[in-house]
């Protein structure tokens, strides 16, 4: 066991301040993730943040938007009235994610920020260049079945973890970030890197930067939206393939449509061919036939999970499919 400190901070500015006085720190809001990590043996930091009380839990619907904030548990995004309604692919999202004990302790910032559930980089003794930067990356003919389709490269194709960040990317939200340099605010999207020659580096967040809200805009086709996930068993399991998808339809017209995969990628994965294949198409079964048929191209499958093209199509026309239903 090393020894560590535990801070509890008051504000965000106190947060900052520790942060930037301790480098090699945390910052720990429901836990859900660092912990398990800790008890890996993955991450062993001197010092430890508690972010969760600060007053950044508030769910607000605006006219424009709705901004979540980075420490709101879970269990009361999925339970919140604006999100069930204008934003369903969310709480779906939500409600896939975990077991009911988790959703009550995990907050969003942390679910978005979460590291890879890959075997290999959360067992000590196997070459994960995620781990130990060099190092090798022995799912490359090892066990891949669960790796990514998408964005992969010679050395790391880990896939990307969170069922929320699934949703969030096929409906254009951003974050909103302070850290020493002040504050920003980027598309979620592109807070996500994909591994390249640094798979250490997972994020875009500059050292002690937090996530503190999420904005998803309003649109007319983020209230006819659905989260579809496909998983070797019933309840908390993570995503083999998942599907969020949004549709504005209009006499029977596909005016918009936003796509999203998760499970497949070693970041959310942006399904921009079918949104294309689907602009100003008939809202019709052969439409999204068609759109499925290029949710796959550009992807790379290594020598166990094959399977996900053929399961990835189904479930881009299966999320479609019920869209349509609700029109």
């Amino acid at each position: 066991m090393r020894p560590f400190d535990y801070v509890r901070a008051a504000t965000t500015r106190d947060a900052l301040e520790l942060a930037a006085a301790r480098p090699d720190t945390v910052f720990i809001a429901g836990g859900s993730d660092v912990l398990a990590l800790w008890k890996d043996a993955v991450c062993a930091p001197s010092a430890v943040i508690d972010i969760g009380r600060l007053p950044l839990a508030a769910i607000e619907a605006g006219d424009g938007d709705v901004a979540i904030g980075a420490v709101a548990r879970l269990a009361d995004v999925a339970d919140h009235p604006a999100i069930r309604a204008g934003y369903p692919a969310i709480a779906e999202a939500v409600l896939a994610s975990a077991s009911p004990q988790l959703r009550n302790a995990a907050t969003v910032g942390g679910n978005l920020l979460q590291r890879t559930r890959c075997a290999y980089f959360r067992t000590p003794g196997f070459a994960c260049n995620k781990r130990a930067s060099g190092s090798g990356c022995a799912a490359r003919g090892g066990d891949d079945r669960r790796h990514a389709i998408f964005g992969a490269s010679e050395h790391c194709a880990a896939t990307h973890a969170s069922d929320l960040a699934v949703a969030l990317v096929a409906l254009d939200a951003s974050v909103e970030l302070c850290g020493p340099a002040g504050e920003r605010r980027v598309a979620l999207e592109a807070l996500y890197v994909a591994p390249g020659d640094r798979p250490d580096r997972e994020t875009t967040l500059r050292p002690g930067e937090l996530i503190t809200a999420v904005r998803v805009p309003r649109a007319a086709l983020a209230g006819r939206s659905r989260y579809l996930k496909v998983r070797d068993r019933a309840s908390f399991d993570f995503a083999v393939v998942s599907v969020a998808a949004a549709l504005h339809v209009e006499g029977g017209e596909i005016r918009e449509a936003r796509l999203a995969a998760g499970g497949v990628g070693t970041v959310p994965w942006r399904l921009r061919g079918c949104e294309q294949a689907l602009a100003g198409a008939p809202c019709s079964a052969a439409s999204f036939a068609a759109a499925a048929a290029v949710a796959t191209d550009g992807a790379r499958p290594l020598g166990h999970n094959g399977f996900k093209l053929e399961l990835l199509r189904r479930c881009v026309r299966r999320a479609l499919a019920e869209l349509a239903g609700d029109a």
